[in-house]
């Protein structure tokens, strides 16, 4: 088992794994794309990547804009990014597009700057083909927007079912009777009393 090794062995052994990579990144790095099986493809953008990340340290922009101290310190980060691009890198000419044009093209671009394209299979052994490519696409940035309460859009109101029966509409209330006047009841209840009183005396 394999555990704790990552990377292809590619049927050869480490040096001839290593000068392999060392010459088909500056060929991609020169032409802009090369064509090669998927393996070796998925391996060489681990190499490249780690290159033109390592020319964005330090932009020739960003040298050209300092002065005084700042600027030697620059150079010198410079001058070290440049020489551990130097083992990979085997054309003088090819490091040189690389600190100049590459660093300030991917600039914005927060890795991902190879493309890889399945093309079918090599007539003979069937080997899976594709072709590395640099991107050149500028980079657009997405900006994350987080939706607030207000700007959500309200729910939508229910909508009745059809098969629901029509609610009968309320019977009005009958009116109420209205009271006895107290007057009416109190003289009332005097003749009552006077009747009353005329037949014990009679």
């Amino acid at each position: 088992m394999r555990h704790r090794k990552s990377g292809r062995r590619l049927g050869r052994n480490s040096s001839h794994r290593k000068a392999m990579y060392r010459n088909m990144a500056t060929s991609l790095l020169e032409h802009g794309r090369i064509q090669t099986t998927d393996a070796k493809a998925k391996e060489l953008r681990k190499v490249v990547e780690r290159l033109i990340t390592l020319s964005k340290r330090v932009p020739p922009s960003a040298i050209d804009a300092a002065s005084g101290d700042e600027q030697r310190n620059l150079r010198a980060r410079r001058v070290h990014a440049v020489r551990q691009a130097r083992k990979w890198v085997v054309d003088r000419d090819v490091l040189q597009v690389l600190f100049g044009e590459y660093s300030e093209r991917y600039q914005d671009r927060p890795g991902g700057y190879t493309r890889i394209t399945k093309i079918g299979r090599r007539v003979g052994d069937n080997a899976p083909m594709s072709i590395i490519e640099l991107v050149e696409e500028p980079c657009e940035p997405k900006v994350k927007r987080a939706a607030s309460k207000a700007e959500a859009p309200a729910p939508a109101p229910e909508v009745a079912e059809a098969d629901a029966e029509p609610e009968e509409p309320a019977q009005p209330a009958e009116p109420a009777e209205p009271a006895a006047d107290a007057t009416d009841e109190g003289g009332d209840m005097d003749d009552f009393l006077a009747d009353t009183d005329a037949t014990d005396n009679g």
